[in-house]
């Protein structure tokens, strides 16, 4: 079913609705445009109500560039982690502090950017359906193979098979993994909760979040700064490659039990950058599986699987094959000696995922293979 363009209007309108609603209340609402979005889009059907709408928001939100206006646009309609139930007004006066603006300002301004943009990657999507091209987003909600949410890859190494399993969607919807690896600096400093990178992701779905949305407890840098009390660190960077394990917070309803801060970021003087060498995220990836074996028998059930987001590939500056080559270079040689973990990746994009299959599976770009004999 294609979705004319002219619905454009009627998506945006409707888009308003469901931001004033939340994702909790869609039961019952009369949403014919995005009903008929998400129908043209592909998403399945056999779904409990809202939903297939919940799914196309979710594919669409993906497609915005990474940062404020994708942030602002998951607490708006209720698609950032804890938030689906969160008043109207909450999730507004947060994605306005996103900008630094009055919530007024926001609701005349970047709210209505903000909804026409989730419109027109719907308008999009749909029309990506009509010509073949649809799921090339990869998160279409699905489970299993192909371009879903989750892909399965089965690699050979030290003559055994090992099955590895890509995530394509945000960090923060992680279930049921025991460990998490989350990127930080060498001084362990949490970015704030409102950024946009998996350190903030996973510092905002730790939290404990009152009815209003207002912060409860904030455990992941009181952790991280007991770790430091502990370790005679207080005040001064780790060796780049150096891993803090905390609690995961909020986090254990999704049956998440560690995270584990791994240090690869150094900062540079006097700027906002950081430097990232692949050398220290293959350190910190060995440390990683390394205090992983320390705390297995430590837990019931026992630790045994864990997930890797592509560290360094955000401001570190890494491409996604530098980073996960780097990454794959641990896991590889602790797999080699026998060991047995589950082993998880998490990915934003398509590509970022084809990526992992390829170093998985000891493949090459092409710009990047060199002639031999």
């Amino acid at each position: 079913m294609a979705l004319p363009g002219s619905e454009y209007s009627a998506l945006l309108a409707e888009l308003k609705e469901v931001r004033r609603a939340g994702l909790v209340r869609l039961r019952g609402r009369a949403l014919p445009a995005l009903e008929a979005a998400a129908e043209a889009a592909g998403a399945p059907p056999a779904r409990p109500p809202g939903a297939p709408i919940e799914v196309l928001l979710r594919r669409a939100v993906a497609r915005l560039d990474a940062g404020t206006l994708r942030s602002a646009a998951e607490y708006s309609l209720g698609l950032a982690q804890g938030t689906r139930d969160w008043p109207a007004s909450s999730r507004r006066a947060r994605a306005a502090s996103l900008y630094g603006v009055s919530v007024e300002r926001f609701r005349k301004d970047q709210e209505v950017m903000v909804l026409g943009q989730v419109a027109e990657h719907i308008v999009r999507l749909a029309a990506d359906a009509e010509t073949g091209t649809a799921g090339v987003d990869g998160v279409d909600g699905t489970d299993g193979g192909g371009l879903g949410t989750h892909r399965t890859v089965e690699v050979r190494t030290a003559g055994r098979t090992v099955r590895l399993t890509v995530h394509v969607h945000p960090v923060d919807l992680l279930r049921d993994v025991d460990v998490i690896v989350s990127p930080s600096n060498v001084h362990f400093a949490l970015p704030e909760a409102y950024k946009s990178s998996v350190a903030a992701s996973l510092r905002r779905a730790a939290a404990v979040h009152g009815v209003t949305g207002e912060v409860l407890a904030d455990p992941l840098p009181a952790e991280l700064r007991r770790w430091a009390e502990l370790h005679g660190t207080s005040g001064r960077a780790v060796r780049p490659g150096t891993v803090a394990a905390t609690g995961a917070g909020a986090l254990e309803a999704q049956g998440i039990r560690r995270i584990y801060h791994a240090a690869i970021a150094v900062p540079r003087a006097g700027t906002n950058d950081y430097d990232v060498l692949p050398t220290d995220v293959t350190r910190a990836v060995s440390r990683v599986l390394a205090v992983l074996a320390e705390e297995h028998g430590r837990h019931a059930p026992p630790l045994r699987s864990v997930c890797f987001p592509l560290l360094g590939s955000g401001r570190g500056g890494l491409s996604y094959e530098v980073s996960l080559r780097a990454v794959w270079g641990a896991v590889e040689a602790e797999l080699a000696r026998g060991a047995h973990w589950d082993v998880h990746f998490v990915v934003r994009t398509p590509g970022a995922a084809a990526a992992v299959e390829r170093v998985a599976a000891g493949i090459r770009p092409a710009h990047d293979r060199r002639p031999t004999g």
